[in-house]
Parts: structure tokens; C-alpha cells; sequence
């Protein structure tokens, strides 16, 4: 399964020297992010809980985990990926605000990659194969379609209302993104002849777009049912990446090819089941074009929200 790289990707794209990188080519994305986390705490009503949650934590990265320490009674850190966890705790320097921070190692779906992975083990692709791309991507569909997505999902340790600030960190786009690279993998590895296909096949599109909404609502009720009444969710994703050749040019629409990255109903899910308080857009870059590959960058989307009373 394509989650089980997760860190070994991560290793590469978080941490201290991802952050160094960050502020050298992409510092109004550092800022952003945390002048939009720190407006939000000030928003938190006083009677809310003093806890905090960061869903898709990773090294923290793009989250100010300091700041958050300084005003909470706990910072909660949740991630599959334990070691970047770590990673990101440890760079607090002070023992004090390093004991306020609780990992909770987890897969914030509700273990959907794994519940998809089930459903295509039990094809039988070989024969599929044989009868062409129409019944193969069929069956596809119906693993998109039979998949169990939790919603919302639950996490050890945490309950409804628990949180007075819960922090969606850059990850929406993957919890989908991820398993269904699996059910593509799964073509790619029996018949990758029939690949393109998937472009044509209408039931597999629609299948695939109804998943990427389930994953997507599932979080957002995720985000919500953690609040605490007069808390406050900061709701950070990318929305659309692009590619771009040569430097200086990634803010030039003649010299980057755009690739959209969540279903258009993610900005009506988000007003929803949320009352916006908030809301913003910026660019930031992830790489810079070489000889061998393009650059990459994504446009961001970055909420503040309340539930909807």
C-alpha cells in the first residue's frame, strides 16, 4: 500500500532542513500558515478547552509547534508516520514544553487503505484481464464503491469535544490521494497497456470522485466533532499543484501546466458543515526544475473555522 511509504517520503519533505528550504523559497508559505494557526487561537473562546490537536502532523513542518505549546494545556500530534512525530516534538528545546506535547500514532481515514486494499485482494484480476479494460476497471469501481470509509473516523485516545483548537495540516489531499494510487498500482502491475483507459471509463471516474468527497466530508465532520464548544478548526490543504520549467516563471500561467488535486464540492463541503470565519489562497513551491524534472508547487487553500451552530 502506497500509505506504507509515508515515511520514508516524509524523511525528505519535513523536518528542519524542509523548513531551511522553506523559509529560502517559499517563506510566504511558512507565514502564512502561521499567522493563521496564531489568529485562530485568538478566536478560541476562554472557556473552550486548552488542548490542541494537529491532524497530519508529521515533523510540524509548517505548524508553529512552539507557539502552540505556549497556549495550550496539551498539543496533541497525530500522524501514522511515529517518526517524523518525533522528529517534530523533539526540536522543542525546553523539556517542559516537550512533555505538553502527546503523540497518537494513527491513520486519520479510519484505516481506509487498508479496508480498499481487502476489497481488491479479493478480485480476481487475472481473469478480469482477459475480458478487457471495461470489466477491469468495472471491478475497480466497485472496490471504490465497497470501500468502508468511517465517518468520522476515530482516534485512540481522543474524543468528541476534547479539543478547543483542532489543526488540519496539509493533508487532505493525500488521504485520498494514496489509496487510490493503490487501486492504480494494482492496474499498473497487471496490465499497464490498459492504464490510460481509466480516462474513458466513466463508472471508475465517477467511483473515484465519489470517494475522493466521502474521504473529504469524513474529515471535515473529524474536525468538527473534536471541538470543543467556542473552539475554533484551522483547515490548511492543497488544492491544485503545478509544474513549471524554468525558475522564475512558476508564477506565469504560459509556463506551468496546472494539476487540480481536490473535487470542486471541497469548497462547498467546507461552508457545510462549517461557519467560515476565515479564508485565504496562496502559492508555495516544493521544487525547483532541474535538467531531469520539472518544478512543483501547490496553491493552498487556509480556513479558519467554527462549527455550525
Amino acid at each position: 500500500m502506497r500509505i506504507d511509504t509515508l515515511s520514508y517520503s516524509n524523511v525528505t519533505m519535513q523536518g528542519t532542513q524542509r523548513r531551511l528550504w522553506l523559509r529560502e523559497h517559499a517563506p510566504q508559505h511558512l507565514q502564512r500558515c502561521t499567522d493563521l494557526v496564531l489568529r485562530a487561537l485568538q478566536r478560541r473562546a476562554g472557556a473552550a478547552s486548552r488542548s490542541t490537536v494537529v491532524l497530519g502532523a508529521g515533523a510540524c513542518t509548517e505548524v508553529p509547534l512552539a507557539e502552540l505549546v505556549r497556549a495550550s494545556d496539551e498539543v496533541i500530534l497525530v500522524d501514522l508516520d511515529l517518526v517524523s512525530l518525533l522528529r517534530g516534538r523533539d526540536e522543542l528545546t525546553v523539556a517542559s514544553q516537550r512533555k505538553r506535547v502527546r503523540l497518537i500514532q494513527g491513520d486519520i481515514t479510519g484505516e481506509v487503505s487498508a479496508a480498499l486494499h481487502q476489497l481488491l485482494q479479493q478480485q480476481d484480476w487475472p481473469r478480469l484481464r482477459k475480458q478487457g479494460a471495461t470489466a477491469l476497471f468495472d471491478a475497480a469501481a466497485l472496490c471504490l464503491e465497497q470501500c468502508r470509509v468511517p465517518d468520522p473516523p476515530e482516534l485512540e485516545t481522543l474524543s468528541d469535544g476534547d479539543c478547543g483548537l483542532v489543526i488540519s495540516s496539509l493533508v487532505v489531499s493525500q488521504l485520498f490521494s494514496y489509496p487510490l494510487l493503490d487501486v492504480l498500482d494494482t492496474i499498473q502491475n497487471l496490465a499497464p497497456e490498459l492504464l490510460a483507459d481509466q480516462e474513458r471509463h466513466r463508472r471508475y471516474q465517477e467511483a473515484a470522485q465519489a470517494f475522493r468527497v466521502r474521504i473529504i466530508r469524513a474529515h471535515l465532520h473529524l474536525l468538527r466533532s473534536l471541538l470543543d464548544q467556542g473552539g475554533v478548526a484551522v483547515l490548511l490543504s492543497d488544492v491544485r499543484g503545478f509544474v513549471f520549467t524554468v525558475h522564475g516563471t512558476d508564477h506565469d500561467a504560459n509556463h506551468r501546466r496546472a494539476l487540480p488535486l481536490v473535487p470542486r464540492q471541497f469548497f462547498e463541503l467546507v461552508h457545510e458543515v462549517f461557519q467560515v470565519v476565515e479564508e485565504g489562497q496562496w502559492e508555495w513551491l516544493t521544487d525547483l526544475p532541474t535538467n531531469e524534472r520539472p518544478g512543483r508547487g501547490y496553491e493552498i487553500a487556509g480556513y479558519i473555522l467554527h462549527a455550525q451552530k
